[in-house]
């Protein structure tokens, strides 16, 4: 709840009637008269102070605080959004190496975006970069070319410094894991173009895996804050090394209490490295950490209104509590993909499990799931199966599916920028999409509040179950193609002839050869690969990887 000054004012207790032994009567600064009970101005026996009838000495409402002049960060900022539009451009003509431009022109990625077009040069000459841009804007290339660039070479020119274990050149923090995989899955193959190599550290998956990664030499990694410490803990890494280091979403990590983590990392690393700082907002402690961490920044900005956020439409449903999940069940049930928030890990896996009973197949993701969960919860709803999926805002960011018409708030954010980051899952690249609010009857002025925050004008209807408003969501979208049919369902299928191969014959074959590892381990390895597979040819839509 914010804090009311009126509010902390009325729940203070004034001194009591008759002061106790060694306080002093009348407290800090009382008049101590005879009968005053040592309260200022008097009072009843209830504690409250007695005020003169004249109502203007009652205290009136509080004064809003004055606005706080900007910062020198702030009139940086100003300065780099009022900038003209980079003239257009190419990757070799901002000096990035040939085999890097081969590498992005073999993705179908020719030309930068505009906040790639304004951080590159400042990056690639080693200055220390600070960048204001929203999420889908280009800010992984932004920071991730320079870094890839700086790593390929040795400190003192020519080819790629020797790897030591246990000690990469290079750091990328992020604030969720699935952030982190998505920002591997563009780097490393632009690294492979260059022998630098990359890998993950967070948390959620073996530690012992990422510790003998660490431990054979690695150039690039791409970690959250709370698992890149346990190993640092363990001393299975240093971060003497490091010549670069990027922070992402810095306020995403403020958000969730991270910067005293991030801070103390960038305490491990060299005092004289290149940083990059990317963040869609400077709120929260940010701009502290840009102060502290960053030297003459380079500051490059782009407008928000460059991120397709707008392009959506707002719808607010206004419906009675004991309605909620009737209304929301019918939506569920479209045709299309349909993407729900909720503020809490269990509500995610309450409401999953409601629409499950009532015939609408529907995955949640939350940060109480291990990776591998995660990523089949992800991999099943970028396929349509099921077309439902249900999440809190932790996971928020780390959804990147396409084609998600459908944006539904269940519970409230808690802010305007995670209702913008909510709702930044539909209408991405120019796409259409809507988005849509369940409003209970008491949650109607918060979530104005939220809507006028955020810029946004949503149309309102008043709705109950079955109304027309309702009906015409629940048949919106495209439909979602119907699974392909399972392989080993075909007998002319050498992998489903051949003894031991599939899922199931490979849990048997493990029993009978009386291995000691539990039967599910090796299921877990082949859903990891069917995992990777999907995430791998997603990957080839260059369009989508241009706006990471």
């Amino acid at each position: 709840m914010p804090d009311d000054p009126q509010r902390r004012r009325a729940s203070g207790r004034p001194a009591e009637a008759k002061p106790r032994s060694g306080r002093r009567s009348g407290g800090a600064g009382g008049s101590g008269r005879p009968g005053s009970g040592g309260r200022p101005g008097g009072g009843d026996r209830s504690g409250r102070p007695r005020y003169a009838r004249n109502k203007t000495s009652r205290p009136g409402p509080a004064r809003p605080a004055a606005p706080k002049p900007p910062s020198e960060l702030d009139l940086a900022l100003t300065a780099a959004l009022a900038a003209p539009a980079p003239e257009p451009t190419t990757f070799a003509a901002l000096g990035l190496p040939g085999r890097l431009v081969a590498a992005l022109a073999a993705e179908g990625i020719e030309a930068p975006f505009a906040i790639q077009a304004r951080a590159l040069p400042d990056a690639l000459t080693r200055r220390d970069v600070l960048g204001k841009a929203q999420t889908g804007s280009g800010k992984t290339l932004a920071f991730g070319l320079p870094v890839l660039t700086r790593l390929a070479a040795a400190p003192g020119g020519g080819g790629r410094a020797p790897r030591r274990a246990g000690a990469p050149r290079g750091l990328v923090l992020v604030p969720t894991r699935e952030l982190a995989g998505q920002v591997a899955d563009v780097l490393q193959p632009l690294g492979r173009s260059l022998g630098v190599t990359v890998t993950t550290v967070y948390g959620g998956v073996s530690i012992g895996r990422q510790i003998d990664r660490m431990r054979r030499g690695v150039d690039l990694v791409v970690a959250t804050p709370g698992r890149l410490i346990d190993l640092l803990e363990r001393g299975a890494c240093t971060l003497d090394d490091i010549e670069i280091t990027v922070i992402d979403e810095a306020d995403h990590m403020a958000d969730l209490g991270f910067l005293p983590a991030v801070t103390r990392i960038l305490d491990a690393t060299q005092a004289g490295g290149q940083r990059l700082l990317f963040s869609a907002t400077l709120d929260r402690g940010v701009d502290r950490l840009v102060t502290s961490y960053l030297t003459n920044p380079a500051v490059c900005a782009v407008a928000a209104e460059v991120i397709d956020y707008g392009s959506a439409e707002h719808s607010a449903l206004v419906l009675a509590a004991a309605d909620k999940l009737q209304v929301a069940t019918e939506i569920a049930g479209r045709p299309a993909r349909t993407l729900f928030f909720v503020r809490t890990k269990h509500g995610a896996d309450r409401l999953a499990r409601q629409f499950g009973r009532a015939g609408v197949p529907a995955a949640a993701i939350h940060g109480n799931l291990n990776q591998n969960q995660r990523q089949r919860a992800l991999a099943g709803f970028a396929a349509g199966h099921p077309r439902v999926l249900v999440a809190t805002d932790v996971a928020a960011r780390g959804i990147h599916v396409d084609d998600v018409e459908l944006v539904v708030h269940y519970d409230p954010p808690n802010d305007h920028k995670d209702y913008l980051h909510r709702s930044g899952r539909t209408a991405r690249a120019g796409a259409s999409g809507l988005v849509v609010a369940l409003i209970e009857d008491e949650q109607v002025r918060e979530v104005e509040r939220l809507h006028r925050a955020a810029g946004i004008s949503p149309a309102r209807h008043r709705v109950a179950p079955g109304d027309e408003v309702v009906t015409r969501i629940a048949t919106s979208g495209t439909p979602v193609p119907p699974p392909p049919a399972r392989e080993e369902s075909n007998p002319s299928s050498a992998e489903s002839e051949r003894p031991g191969s599939g899922h199931r014959g490979r849990r048997a074959a493990a029993r009978a050869r009386g291995s000691r590892r539990p039967s599910s381990a090796p299921a877990g390895r082949h859903s990891g690969r069917h995992d990777s597979g999907r995430h791998d040819s997603g990957r080839r839509d260059s369009g989508r990887r241009a706006a990471i």
